[in-house]
């Protein structure tokens, strides 16, 4: 039995943020059933067509739920989702465009006195209240503003994260959040309103160089894909033409390092690296001596080396070395997940599950489970037909 099952989470949901928390619950054995708009559906269907045809985003952060189309303009497809969270739902979650979960009656103040058990959980770039409130957000605009941009990139040019990470963050406190309040309902009886902001969680996650600059003092440089404020930390390239990344952490290592990886050892008694703080001004001597040690060897000969003495490392993957990754192969951590373009590749949900595995089922066809639902709820195959010619569902 999986943790969530007989948790039902209704969900108005798009893009990254809302969709990747409630798979997430979805994994977990909670039945989510997303309302997408008729005809197009959550706009991340559309993003790009890498996955047979189906977009990446959506691939990723949809399986295992139920698509149900409504016009939420159209007064009967309202009153549709107002009795299916009255009727079945646990949780609702949302990350409409701000204020318009409201002007559909689906605020907790409106919910709550109906429902004192419900879980209401709003996703925005900005919260629920402030003055930024009704700016539009997208990740790239809340790594910015999170101060994100300026502490990653190079020293000429600031750069985004690959990923949306304003989105990952927010929902993964949404996530987090829903969970928690599912175990305070469980004491209490009551439901409650969960404000998640990408701002804010954003602002979480980047708190390391918050608190490097506090008071005024100067933030972490952007170095590439170098580490900041520990060095040796970061790519390095051999005589081969390719890269090899490793980092340290103590004098410990740094004297391994020394001895075993430059083979100098003397440099582990040298003042001017006598100390992270020491190596990170000098960053650009210490890469010198790297540069030069690492000549005269192929990736591999280095590799080698700094495993000899014991010195974290890793390979600079591209993505197609991800999917073959020898340890997510050895530990069997890939699963098939149907699409209606095929069965796909997903990976396992992180963690360890020994009684039962995450739930990972299909990714819906926009509107795949629409009669379905509307027959639970007492919809004959006629109404049901009428609603679809009058374009509510």
């Amino acid at each position: 039995m999986r943790p969530l099952n007989g948790i039902t989470v209704v969900t108005l949901e798009h893009a990254i943020a809302a969709p990747f928390a409630t798979r997430q619950l979805a994994d977990l054995g909670a039945r989510v059933i997303k309302v997408e708009r008729p005809g197009v559906g959550d706009f991340a269907r559309g993003y790009d067509t890498r996955v047979r045809g189906l977009a990446s985003h959506f691939v990723w952060t949809n399986r295992s739920k139920e698509s149900l189309t409504l016009d939420v303009k159209h007064a009967e497809a309202q009153s549709i989702l107002q009795r299916l969270i009255l009727e079945q739902a646990d949780v609702l979650v949302q990350n409409l465009a701000p204020g318009a979960a409201a002007r559909l009656g689906l605020s907790y103040e409106t919910l709550a006195p109906r429902k004192p058990g419900l879980i209401v959980c709003d996703i925005s770039g900005y919260g629920n209240d402030g003055p930024y409130r009704d700016k539009k957000a997208y990740d790239l605009l809340i790594q910015s503003e999170a101060g994100f941009l300026s502490v990653t990139g190079t020293e000429d040019t600031p750069s985004k994260a690959g990923p949306s990470i304003a989105d990952i963050a927010a929902g993964m406190y949404a996530y987090s959040s829903i969970l928690a309040a599912l175990l305070q309902r469980g004491i209490t009886g009551r439901g409650q309103h969960l404000d998640i902001s990408m701002l804010e969680s954003l602002v979480e996650w980047t708190s390391y160089p918050l608190y490097y600059a506090f008071d005024g003092q100067p933030p972490p440089p952007r170095t590439g894909a170098s580490h900041a404020t520990i060095y040796p930390y970061g790519p390095f390239p051999t005589g081969d033409g390719k890269t090899v990344m490793f980092g340290l952490q103590n004098e410990r290592e740094w004297a391994q390092f020394c001895a075993k990886v430059l083979r100098q050892p003397e440099l582990a008694t040298d003042t001017r690296f006598a100390g992270n703080a020491q190596r990170v001004a000098a960053r650009d001597e210490v890469r010198r001596l790297i540069v030069a040690a690492f000549a005269d060897l192929t990736a591999e000969q280095a590799i080698e080396r700094i495993e000899d003495a014991q010195i974290a490392n890793a390979q600079v993957n591209d993505m197609q070395a991800v999917w073959a990754h020898p340890q997510l192969q050895a530990r069997r951590r890939w699963r098939q997940v149907a699409t209606e373009a095929g069965a796909v590749p997903a990976l396992l949900p992180p963690g360890s599950w020994e009684d039962e595995a995450p739930r990972m089922d299909a990714v819906p066809a926009l509107g795949q489970h629409t009669d379905a639902i509307l027959g639970a709820l007492g919809y004959s195959a006629a109404r049901i037909a009428a609603l679809r010619a009058e374009s509510a569902i």
